[in-house]
């Protein structure tokens, strides 16, 4: 079973865990039936036909019954993952339609969930020409559900990626290249008599050490009653190594339709606990008898906020990485695990116990990050261009809330998580008065739901405030990006870059004092066509990240810093690195490719490489 199925929660009855995907078409190959995850199971749909669109006359046609040819895929899947540059990169960046067909065999009659991790952008479902959902927006889960008899089933998903720039302005800001696809797993599984729902652990240790004597541990889970009024007593364990803990739930009395939150509470003797360099992982198992359960691993560790730092496990925590951006060659951001396996590859070459995402990863990428001991600073909720918000009608705004919250729920048991960052680069004390309120009744809600982890925001680090306002008063960390020496003061040697930064983190500091502070961006631009000691040759990128890195790390205020960005990746086709021209007008890059990572796009090392391997890892 995938990472991604292995925390997924599910819920099934009797023969369901024999589940079985069948081929969805004769040109897709058959896929062996997964192995049940525990009482019941999911079955993830791996095998589809793809059908182009482009002229977009698949629902005239009736592609929603499944009627139509095409080439075999398996999904996670981006329809065209190659076409980045000119005419054809054009056309591929502003989208197009695209159909998915499967089958599925339920073993018995009942009802069905089926759950997808991502799709970009609008998805379309239908079951056996039924029209099942609609959703909106990629990188985030969602499910529906239908009452189905005993036997093979036709899934239909029709995808519309078209205009990015509207997607924009209902808070879905493309960060990098608009990838058309199911670019996330999907699955199915049978819905029994109970639910499991949106599990969370909180750790408490005695004393708050890395070598705590004791940890008290509390699960916590929402249990849903699909049958009759009754009693019902969750059971659950946390094991590791041989140990076996068991989780007392009490037994409740439920109505018909009902749903509460249940907790159990545990001390754990010697706990081992995870941290960067030490990231023990236990197993959760929760169930309610043979009729629906939980697996996921899960860490155990304690984050607290004193003063403007931050502890984890009761030790000072300092930061250094890179952000990343989900994206691969050949796959765009449909990652395979061979793909999430090189990206935490590059981000322990570089020797970073920290990665940033402005968007939320999937989530095997997380587990991998779990047991690499690599800690994550999330981004959840829109993503916009900087000091913009889009947001601003009560429905997109209602919208960018939820946006927020579901993918905070569908992260929450990750142990690598430490921080949801709720907005990219803030201009001033916000764009309007419903950012403020976005980031207000957010940071509001995460507190109470979840707080075993700070809520941030980043600062666009040209324009920060000079008082701070409500915005910020709602969160535990700002972040600020800091682009000295390349799109600021480029020419100015590299003292007067130093005395820049300097300043620069001086004023965060006093408009900031008393939250967690780090740098979220710095960097250049690098390619083989530039000198290697000018302006976007490698070697310029190299020194000036040292010179960045030499600031930061001798500033006691400052948490951590964040490389922009681990690897070069595709952007909007007429990229040529925004406003940096009218700095350097002479600096050479390649159309339609952010080159400011620390890996090429096929993941050759850069030279920086070694240079930000051996400052990190000279840093506490």
């Amino acid at each position: 079973m995938s990472a991604s199925c292995r925390k997924a929660l599910f819920a099934a009855v009797g023969t369901a865990a024999a589940l079985a995907t069948v081929p969805a078409a004769a040109q897709a190959p058959p896929g062996s039936a997964p192995a049940p995850g525990g009482p019941g199971g999911r079955s993830a749909l791996s095998h589809w036909t793809l059908r182009l669109d482009a002229a977009n006359k698949g629902l005239a046609r009736g592609w929603q019954r499944g009627g139509f040819s095409g080439r075999a895929v398996s999904v996670p899947s981006v329809v065209n993952p190659w076409d980045i540059k000119g005419a054809l990169g054009w056309r591929n960046y502003e989208g197009s339609v695209a159909w998915y067909r499967t089958t599925f065999a339920a073993p018995s009659a009942g009802t069905y969930a089926l759950s997808f991790a991502s799709a970009n952008f609008e998805a379309d479902v239908w079951v056996d020409g039924r029209t099942l959902t609609r959703h909106r927006g990629a990188y985030l889960p969602f499910e529906a559900r239908a009452s189905l008899a005993a036997g093979t089933h036709t899934v239909v998903v029709r995808i519309d990626w078209r205009n990015p720039t509207a997607q924009s302005r209902i808070g879905f800001h493309r960060t990098w290249f608009n990838w058309g696809g199911i670019n996330g797993e999907v699955s199915v599984r049978a819905i029994g008599e109970s639910e499991l729902i949106d599990p969370s652990i909180q750790t408490t240790l005695q004393p708050e050490s890395p070598q705590a004597a004791q940890a008290s541990v509390q699960v916590s889970v929402e249990v849903r009653n699909n049958g009759p009024a009754r009693v019902i007593a969750p059971e659950g364990t946390l094991s590791r190594e041989g140990q076996t803990i068991q989780l007392p739930f009490p037994a409740r009395t439920l109505g018909a339709g009902q749903t509460v939150r249940d907790s159990a509470t545990v001390a754990i003797a010697h706990p081992a606990l995870w941290a960067p360099g030490r990231p023990n992982m236990y197993e959760l198992s929760l169930s309610v008898g043979q009729e629906s359960g939980f697996s996921a691993r899960v860490g155990l560790r304690q984050l607290r906020r004193r003063a403007g730092r931050l502890y984890l496990n009761g030790r000072r925590l300092l930061v250094h990485g890179a952000s990343l951006q989900e994206d691969a060659r050949g796959h765009g951001d449909a990652l395979s695990g061979a793909d999430e396996d090189a990206l935490v590859a590059e981000l322990k070459a570089i020797r970073a116990n920290a990665v940033r995402a402005q968007h939320p990863l999937d989530a095997g990428l997380l587990d991998r990050l779990d047991d690499a001991g690599i800690l994550v600073w999330q981004g959840i909720g829109p993503v916009e261009g900087a000091g913009n918000w889009y947001s601003a009608s009560p429905g997109l705004l209602a919208a960018a809330e939820a946006q927020a919250t579901t993918a905070a729920r569908a992260e929450e048991l990750h142990p690598s998580i430490f921080a949801w960052n709720l907005v990219d680069e803030v201009a001033g004390n916000g764009h309007s008065p419903a950012e403020v309120q976005y980031v207000r009744s957010v940071a509001a809600w995460l507190h109470a739901h979840d707080p075993t982890r700070i809520v941030a925001v980043d600062v666009w680090g040209d324009h920060p405030p000079k008082v701070p306002g409500p915005l910020y008063a709602a969160v535990d960390a700002v972040a600020e990006t800091d682009y000295t020496g390349w799109y600021h003061t480029p020419q100015d040697s590299p003292a007067a870059q130093r005395t820049t930064m300097r300043k620069r983190l001086s004023a965060m500091e006093r408009t900031f004092a008393g939250k967690v502070l780090l740098i979220s961006e710095f960097g250049a631009e690098s390619n083989a066509l530039n000198r290697p000691h000018e302006p976007g040759g490698y070697a310029f990128q190299s020194d000036l990240l040292a010179r960045h890195i030499a600031v930061y790390a001798k500033d006691p205020k400052l948490t951590g810093m964040l490389i922009w960005d681990l690897r070069d990746y595709p952007l909007i086709p007429a990229y040529l690195g925004g406003s940096i021209h009218f700095k350097l007008p002479r600096v050479r890059l390649i159309e339609g490719m952010l080159q400011k990572g620390l890996f090429t796009y096929s993941g050759a090392r850069k030279p920086a490489v070694a240079v930000v391997s051996r400052l990190f890892a000279a840093l506490p």
